[in-house]
């Protein structure tokens, strides 16, 4: 058996032979399992509602009667954001942002109902989630289990001996590690069940549970680094000991919650009243697309009798007013997507500012890595925000297309005729389905975090290397 077996099989008696080390061990995996079972069990009946509210605002839409046509469009759809498998992992920032949008012409609205809205102050604090477990509880662990490692040899007086013996620095070093680096693997095994679970009951595709698993490994690994360099570098155990737990609570607890404060600080967004101000001075300003005698669409007016080769409105091939609508839509939906990509791009200002810090606070690139993973991050939301934007877009100008074609101006100019059309146009409206992002692009997104916990992997395991050399002379 080689000197680093050795001596991590003697560190692993120790390890067991501590109930800090087992109670502790024990903990973590009731936690893992009870924040598995409770998440999951929360996003499969999340998930459930809101299919049922989907169907339900479905068939209520297609299920109106007879009508005018713009009646439908400020009647309104309703659409529900789907919760990714792995969400029930990593929620991200899915609790903060809405999960309903209203669509109605002439507006576009936000999403609303996030869960932090709706309950207690306590869920602003955090989750039990695995991510959770993962990110704070399970490095807060391997500190408590680890820090004497290398310590507790000094004071002990077996570290002179051993190395008397011809044991190499490096050897006691990399012992010390691979008997934490197994206790870690313990840690992370429930976490890698709970995933291979959502992967193999087809819940979640294997390739992003994969990096999800990839990613944690490589975190905890980093703590395992971590432990080991600083029980090296320290002459007590209490002292590595109060070392770690100055780390863990700037790099786990402190740093996360004071970056976003900062990036929000730097680079400020406006008050949902502030924009919702701009937006309807701009709106008011393009005119009143209810009105066809608005001077502001004159210019429409002129080009669309020019376009036929008529002089009154009322030989047009179609319903003016339709027709206006659908010119007042377009310009208005361009107003709306201007201000809305102006807010997201502020946001990806702000998350590349707290990704500049990840080099500081590897804990920040972790959350990149696995919110991009879960589909729980900013760019997901984003993504069912456009879809259902465009889906709004598409709606709405079907509608105001069947007021421009099925309904004639003359019909709308005398009383006496019927400005109602068939309830059938409403059924042919297709559902709402949003797409998920293509599998490379998640990829893509979240290989930068992972290289930043490579570098930070690599960057420990050179400083534990070069404190197992230099512990012989620091010894004498």
């Amino acid at each position: 058996m080689s000197t680093v077996r050795r001596i991590a099989r003697e560190e692993w008696r120790a390890l067991f032979r501590d109930r800090v080390a087992l109670f502790g061990l024990l903990l973590v995996s009731v936690l893992m399992l009870v924040a598995t079972l409770t998440a999951h069990e929360h996003q499969h009946h999340a998930n459930a509602e809101r299919a049922r509210y989907q169907a339900q605002a479905n068939e209520q839409f297609a299920q109106q009667p007879d009508r005018h046509p713009h009646r439908v469009v400020h009647y309104g759809h309703f659409l529900f954001r789907p919760l990714n498998p792995l969400a029930a992992f990593d929620p991200g920032i899915d609790a903060y942002t809405g999960n309903t949008l209203f669509l109605e012409g002439h507006r576009q609205n936000s999403a609303n109902f996030g869960d932090v809205r709706q309950s207690s102050l306590l869920m602003r604090f955090g989750q039990l989630t695995p991510a959770f477990v993962l990110q704070v509880l399970a490095p807060l662990l391997l500190v408590f289990v680890g820090h004497a490692g290398v310590a507790r040899e000094r004071e002990s007086g077996t570290l002179r001996l051993l190395l008397a013996q011809g044991v190499a620095g490096a050897q006691i070093v990399g012992g010390k590690l691979l008997a934490l680096s197994g206790f870690t693997g313990l840690v992370l095994a429930p976490a890698l069940l709970a995933l291979a679970w959502f992967a193999a009951s087809g819940q979640a595709p294997w390739s992003l549970a994969l990096l999800l698993a990839a990613g944690y490994a490589a975190w905890l690994l980093l703590w395992s680094l971590a432990v080991v360099w600083i029980s090296t570098l320290c002459a007590r155990g209490r002292d590595a000991l109060l070392v770690l737990l100055a780390a863990w609570a700037v790099l786990v607890i402190l740093l996360p919650r004071w970056v976003p404060d900062l990036a929000n600080t730097a680079i400020a967004l406006p008050t949902r009243f502030e924009t919702q101000i701009k937006v309807e001075r701009d709106y008011q300003a393009l005119g009143d697309a209810h009105n066809p005698e608005d001077p502001k669409f004159a210019e429409f007016r002129d080009a669309l009798l020019s376009k036929h080769g008529v002089t009154r409105i009322e030989d047009l091939p179609v319903n003016f007013k339709g027709a206006v609508s659908m010119e007042g839509e377009r310009q208005s939906t361009e107003l709306f997507n201007r201000y809305a990509a102006a807010a997201f791009d502020r946001q990806r200002q702000q998350n590349a500012l707290v990704d500049g810090f990840s080099w500081l606070a590897p804990t920040l690139a972790l959350r990149r890595l696995s919110m991009a993973a879960s589909g729980t991050d900013l760019l997901s939301f984003q993504r069912f925000i456009e879809q259902g934007e465009q889906y709004r877009y598409d709606l709405v100008q079907g509608l105001n297309r069947l007021h421009a074609e099925a309904l004639s101006y003359a019909d709308e100019t005398n009383p006496a005729r019927s400005k109602r059309i068939s309830h059938t146009h409403w059924q042919k409206f297709p559902a709402f389905e949003y797409r998920a992002e293509p599998l490379a692009l998640t990829l893509g997104r979240a290989a930068p975090a992972a290289l930043v916990l490579l570098l930070w992997l690599a960057a420990l395991a050179g400083l534990a290397w070069r404190a197992g050399r230099r512990l012989e002379r620091n010894v004498r």
